[in-house]
């Protein structure tokens, strides 16, 4: 059963455009279609079947390997066991669906060549023993025990086996095939179901397609309208049923988000930070390797790589006052080839330069870069925003590996031009006193290098914020003195750790006190999140703008360069420094802070270690941040084009030796120089023809019916056991027979030819 004209290209097509591969799409249905209008076909062999059977599963099998790597499936299956959770189980389920996800995408790609040879093949189908293992290995166990068997009982070799086992052939090309093109189509519909798109672009198209096939194998004991009908009926109940699994999609995700988020931290969020004050237990990060950093000359890294920063705290979370819509493109530098150069400050001095290689989950992340980061180089994006807040959006493949080129002074939040324009796009109403005296107004609003909200505190940490700061006279300090206090404060009077415990009845505060008052007045334990919080909220407390920032501490060194792991994940302050105009880092997080997480590590952390520098590898190759997939595929291509080399005209040799083999071979197998067949040929033309599959007994007896044979039917049947003696008895006849046979045969032939009764 073939499918109807273009229905297969145009398959190809709505999958190309579905998953992003519209041309690679375009140019397999092309050849599809080409294949179905020329008249060029090849006489494959079973043997060229199943060999190119076996490299489309090999090439799925590496395919299915690949795709489970590139996505970070390995990673996340390493951390459901090492960090037992929700979390920790929720993102192995998700690397896993990744994984599956891209290779359903590239299953139509997979398969396509053997599709495309039976397009080309002089087949209507496949021999089906070529697609199951079993039955392919004992189809080719039982061929080689014939061809034993044949060349044993005729004591001949080569000739009789060949001629036999191309009969055989034959035969099998009558049967035991399968067309695929209605199974590849489907899964052309499978993959396309993959797709980023929430339009009804997908749903549309599929129904249209699958209308197509149908439409030549509809009944036809049914009208036009009334199959019109049953399938406008089938598509709307489609339509309905995916719209309600949206919805319930839609629900699950929305059920209690906040609570499930509380347990990860693991992706920094541009607009907000869910801190984990409060909570009891253990935080656990993992040691995967999330960024690598190189530095020019064995320089020292940059301590910091900040992601985003925050300015208002509510609820042991905190927000930043913007909006998705707050992000600016930033526009390649077009002096520079290639596009991959953006200007991050155009007047900023870069003093120091590193390599930052990190992954874009989903294709959309926040950059990690050093304080003062003014341009980047060799950054493979296809989109690039900042916010005011120093936050840079990239979207693009998913791994990048680009320079970063910084320096003390000026960064993206305090530079003049950031304030400049956002005053220029200010609407006029958030000027107007209404919006002075609106509380939610700073939720809109674009301020400049510093805003209310770099000021406020929750008015319930207020008593302790006042006990603090009188304790330390921090309202009688300059900044500099306070950043000095307070990291003296926090190194001599509390402790990091990663663990918060239930608290014992008997020393419970209040039952309105929160987790921050706790930890300043009493545990005074916790980790970098209470730390950096706390300094943020006293340095308001004591006059001091100031803003929560999170990001990663860089300073394991592995080779070359510097490892960041997941439990490097760090939150500091950002103080505004009056005198300069700009935000400057202060972490008041203890320095013991870095051995204490590396306590937590896993004692097989080097193997964990050794499958992330695969992974990274691999990622490389992927997303095209090495030449190693150009050279791979410079080194394919002669492989695969030897292999077409082998499969085509090897072929056409072996049919012309076994032509061949089969034509010498005709005078020494026995009963091929048979005169009945001359006697056969005479009676076929005076129109006595013999069925395809009809024995010569029964083709005989029907024969000498006819008037002017009726009087020989007892010399013919006789003549007919004689030739089927020659022809299959192993032990032959003899030469007395054997010159009867020729000699009977050569009268009948003279008599018949002249149209007398014999």
């Amino acid at each position: 059963m073939k499918p109807p004209p273009f229905l297969l290209g145009a398959c190809l097509l709505f999958w190309g455009w579905q998953t992003g591969f519209m041309a690679v799409g375009a140019l397999m249905g092309a050849g599809i279609e080409w294949a179905r209008w020329s008249k060029a076909r090849w006489e494959f062999a079973d043997e060229d079947f199943s060999r190119i059977w076996t490299f489309c599963t090999l090439l799925f099998l590496a395919t299915a390997v690949y795709a489970f790597t590139a996505s970070g499936a390995p990673g996340e299956m390493r951390g459901m066991f090492e960090r037992s959770g929700i979390i920790a189980g929720r993102n192995a389920a998700v690397a896993s669906a990744r994984t599956a996800a891209s290779l359903i995408r590239w299953l139509p790609m997979v398969f396509f060549p053997f599709v495309a040879m039976q397009a080309v093949s002089s087949r209507d189908g496949v021999p089906i023993q070529t697609m199951k293992l079993v039955l392919g290995l004992r189809w080719k166990k039982a061929k080689k025990v014939e061809v034993a068997r044949i060349g044993e009982a005729l004591g001949q070799s080569g000739g009789p086996a060949s001629a036999t086992l191309r009969r055989g052939e034959q035969s099998e090309r009558q049967s035991g095939v399968v067309n695929v093109m209605y199974p590849y189509l489907a899964l052309c519909l499978f993959a396309a179901s993959v797709h980023p798109s929430e339009d009804l672009g997908f749903f549309a198209g599929l129904s249209g397609l699958v209308a197509w096939g149908l439409w030549p194998q509809r009944s036809r004991r049914f009208g036009m309208a009334t199959w019109t009908v049953a399938l406008l009926a089938v598509v709307a109940l489609g339509y309905e049923g995916q719209r309600g699994f949206g919805y319930m999609q839609r629900y699950l995700e929305n059920i209690n988000p906040r609570w499930f988020s509380r347990f990860s931290r693991e992706r920094f969020d541009p607009f907000q930070s869910k801190t984990a004050l409060g909570t009891v237990g253990r935080l656990k990060l993992s040691g995967e390797i999330v960024v690598r950093v190189e530095t020019a000359n064995g320089n020292k890294p940059p301590p910091l790589l900040r992601e985003a920063s925050y300015n208002r705290y509510q609820g042991q979370t905190w927000y930043a006052a913007a909006a998705e819509s707050d992000f600016d493109n930033i526009a390649p530098n077009r002096a520079i080839p290639g596009e991959t150069s953006y200007i991050l400050l155009p007047a900023k001095t870069n003093t120091d330069s590193a390599k930052i290689s990190c992954y874009l989950p989903g294709g959309k992340a926040l950059l990690p870069l050093p304080t003062g980061s003014g341009r980047l180089e060799n950054l493979p994006v296809w989109i690039l925003g900042k916010n005011k807040f120093g936050a840079v959006m990239a979207q693009g493949p998913g791994l990048v590996m680009f320079d970063a080129l910084y320096g003390p002074g000026t960064t993206i939040d305090s530079a003049a031009s950031t304030n400049e324009e956002a005053v220029a796009r200010r609407p006029a109403e958030e000027d107007s006193p209404e919006a002075e005296n609106n509380p939610y107004a700073g939720r809109r609003r674009r301020f400049g290098f510093i805003g209310r909200d770099d000021t406020e505190r929750p008015k319930a940490e207020i008593p302790a914020l006042d006990q603090i700061v009188s304790e330390l006279h921090l309202d009688e300090q300059d900044r500099k003195q306070k950043l000095r206090t307070l990291s003296t404060f926090f190194a001599q009077n509390f402790q990091y750790s990663t663990w918060q415990g239930p608290e014992p009845r008997r020393s419970r505060g209040p039952t309105n006190e929160t987790a921050l008052t706790r930890f300043l007045l009493r545990t005074r334990r916790g980790h970098c999140e209470y730390f950096a919080t706390a300094a943020v909220l006293l340095l308001r407390h004591s006059g001091t703008p100031a803003r929560y920032a999170v990001g990663y501490a860089v300073h394991e060194p592995s080779g070359h360069e510097y490892v960041v792991r997941q439990r490097d994940a760090h939150a500091w302050c950002l103080v505004w420094n009056k005198e300069r105009g700009l935000w400057q880092d202060y972490d008041p997080t203890p320095g013991t802070w870095i051995a204490a997480e590396g306590q937590l590590a896993s004692r097989f952390q080097f193997l964990s270690d050794l499958w992330s520098r695969i992974g990274f590898e691999i990622a490389k190759f992927r997303w095209g941040q090495t030449r190693m997939r150009q050279y791979i595929l410079w080194g394919l291509t002669p492989v695969l084009g030897l292999l077409l080399y082998q499969i085509i005209f090897r072929s056409q040799r072996r049919r012309q030796q076994m032509k061949s083999s089969g034509l010498e071979s005709r005078g020494r197998w026995p009963g091929l120089d048979s005169e009945f067949y001359q006697l056969e040929s005479v009676l076929v033309a005076r129109g006595l023809e013999r069925g395809p599959s009809e024995p010569l007994s029964q083709w005989l007896a029907r024969a000498v019916r006819d008037p002017h044979l009726a009087q020989v039917r007892a010399p013919l049947l006789e003549l007919l056991r004689l030739h089927y003696r020659y022809r299959f008895d192993p032990q032959g006849i003899g030469e007395s027979d054997r010159e009867s046979l020729s000699r009977s045969a050569k009268e009948c032939l003279g008599r018949v030819a002249q149209g007398r009764p014999v």
